[in-house]
C-alpha cells in the first residue's frame, strides 16, 4: 500500500494566532505532501518494502537497500514526524496534561514547569533543522532529547536518547518562518498553546502498555 498525506483534524486557521493559516497550510499540503511522493517515488523502486509498516523501516534501515535509504529516511523520517504533529495540536489547546502523563512528567523533570523549559531549550538548541521530543526511553521513562533534520528518536543511533516519541516538536524553519521569521523561541512559546493533552495523554498510555 503506498503511503498517503494525512488530513489535517482541523482547519488551517484553527491553530490562529498562535500557527498562522498560510503556514499551516504550507507546511502540511507542500512540505508532508513532498515527504510522502519522494518516500513513495523510493519504494517504487523496490516495492517488496511497501508491504512493511513505516516505523519498522525506520528502525531498521541497515535492512534497506543503500540506493534508497537516504531517501527513505528523509521522507520517511518526515512523513513519520508530522503525522504525530498534527495530531498533538488542536484549536483552544494548551494548558497542562492530567491524570498519568502529568504523574510522570512530575516525577521525571519535578515539575510541568521545568519539562517545559527543558523541551523549549532543546527546540532552541538544536542546530539547523531538527526536531525536539518528550520520549519513553529504554528504561521506561520520559526523557527530553533532540534529532537532526527528520530523523526520529527510534532510529538507531540518531538521538542523544533513543525511545518512542510521546510528542514533538518541529523546528524547521518552514514551521515557523513566515510568522516569527528568525525568532525560533517566540514560535516556541506559541506552540504550547496549542497542544492537544488529551492525545498527548493517549499516546503516552499505548507505550507504556
Amino acid at each position: 500500500m503506498a503511503h498517503e498525506l494525512p488530513k489535517l483534524p482541523y482547519g488551517f486557521d484553527a491553530l490562529e494566532p498562535h500557527i498562522d493559516a498560510k503556514t499551516m497550510e504550507i507546511h502540511h499540503g507542500k512540505h508532508h505532501g513532498a515527504y510522502v511522493t519522494n518516500l513513495n517515488a523510493a519504494l517504487d523502486k523496490h516495492p517488496e518494502l511497501h508491504k512493511k509498516g513505516l516505523e519498522d523501516l525506520l528502525r531498521d534501515l541497515k535492512s534497506v537497500p543503500d540506493d534508497i535509504r537516504g531517501a527513505v529516511r528523509n521522507n520517511g523520517g518526515g512523513h513519520l514526524n508530522h503525522s504525530m504533529f498534527w495530531t498533538i495540536m488542536k484549536k483552544g489547546g494548551g494548558g497542562e496534561p492530567k491524570g498519568d502523563l502529568a504523574n510522570a512528567i512530575n516525577g521525571a523533570f519535578g515539575s510541568f514547569a521545568t519539562f517545559k523549559e527543558k523541551l523549549t531549550t532543546a527546540g532552541m538548541t538544536r542546530f539547523g533543522s531538527g526536531w525536539a521530543w518528550l520520549i519513553v526511553g529504554g528504561d521506561g521513562k520520559l526523557a527530553v532529547t533532540s534529532t537532526p533534520n527528520q530523523d526520529n528518536p527510534t532510529m538507531a543511533g540518531v538521538a542523544e536518547v533513543a525511545g518512542k516519541p510521546v510528542m514533538g516538536v518541529d523546528v524547521w524553519e518552514h514551521a515557523y518562518y513566515l510568522k516569527y521569521q528568525n525568532l525560533r523561541k517566540n514560535y516556541l512559546d506559541a506552540w504550547w498553546n496549542t497542544l492537544n493533552w488529551d492525545e498527548i495523554a493517549a499516546r503516552y498510555a499505548k507505550l507504556k502498555k
